[in-house]
């Protein structure tokens, strides 16, 4: 399912390209690059997916207020809140996708277990378990 939402997520994007101006397309690149820095950063030191998320989201702002106002000191240039905002929606994009890829050792467990029922090894078990009681 995540595999399908990242391919329509892509086409979605390709579709929409020529559509979004390309400063606005600079931007959000670059909210995603700050993010991936910042939740990786955080995430190597805590562990913690939920840290991580909210350091990704938190830096891309960061670093999209900071360029604004760099850009709001050169004449003829103000602080413009639609890049700040294609910033921050690079940032929240690729936080939370990296959240929902990033596997952990726990989940491959999880996961492993859920292949195990859905293929029935498990009422193998249970059947052969029966069996051995009846006999």
């Amino acid at each position: 399912m995540r595999k399908i939402l990242c391919i329509l997520i892509t086409f979605f994007t390709i579709a929409t390209n020529a559509q979004i101006e390309r400063d606005k397309q600079l931007h959000f690149a670059a909210g995603g690059i700050a993010s991936s820095f910042g939740y990786n950063y955080v995430y190597d030191k805590t562990q913690d997916k939920t840290k991580a998320v909210f350091a990704g989201i938190g830096l891309a702002i960061l670093a999209g207020t900071i360029k604004e106002t760099i850009d709001s000191s050169q004449p003829g240039n103000k602080f413009d809140l639609e890049d700040l905002t294609a910033t921050t929606l690079g940032g929240i994009t690729i936080s939370v996708t990296i959240n929902l890829i990033k596997n952990d050792r726990n989940n491959k467990k999880i996961r492993k277990r859920r292949l195990d029922v859905s293929l029935g090894k498990n009422n193998n078990r249970r059947k052969s378990n029966r069996n051995s009681k009846r006999n």
